[in-house]
């Protein structure tokens, strides 16, 4: 496993959450990249993107078949240096949580149409499943909402 999948497998146990990370053959950099991999709907990949919201970072968990309406948020999309310093983890590999940094986290309200979703594990290739209840459960204050 690589080190940066075991520091969130880490991370997440110390939350509550106990995960399998599955590394991948083939880059899970994308929603579709992702669901090909694992044999899973698109809409069951969680994308963990960074906002900003006057000038705070903003982390929103949003449904791989969903786009985030940003303006409708308040958001505006973060550069790569800016989702690196909220998060500690490069764009394509950010986990829905486990950052370096306490982020206020928006979920899209349509991930609980699955039983299970999969994220990112820090890597692009690097994965887990999880259960969406449980996944929500273990973010503490997060917002559920219609993201898009």
């Amino acid at each position: 496993m690589h080190p940066t999948a075991e520091r969130v497998r880490q991370r997440l146990s110390e939350q509550g959450l106990e995960i399998e990370v599955v590394t991948l053959t083939d880059s899970a950099r994308t929603a579709r990249e992702a669901a090909a991999a694992v044999g899973a709907e698109v809409g069951q990949i969680v994308k963990s993107l960074v906002f900003v919201r006057d000038e705070t970072p903003v982390m929103v968990l949003c449904a791989g078949d969903r786009r985030v309406d940003s303006g409708r948020l308040g958001l505006e999309p973060a550069n790569a240096d800016q989702a690196r310093a909220a998060t500690g983890f490069a764009i394509g590999g950010i986990p829905p949580l486990g950052h370096d940094n306490q982020l206020e986290t928006l979920v899209d309200a349509s991930l609980r149409r699955f039983a299970t979703v999969w994220c990112a594990a820090g890597t692009p290739h690097s994965v887990f499943e999880v259960d969406t209840h449980e996944l929500i459960g273990a973010l503490g204050g997060a917002k559920v909402l219609e993201v898009a």
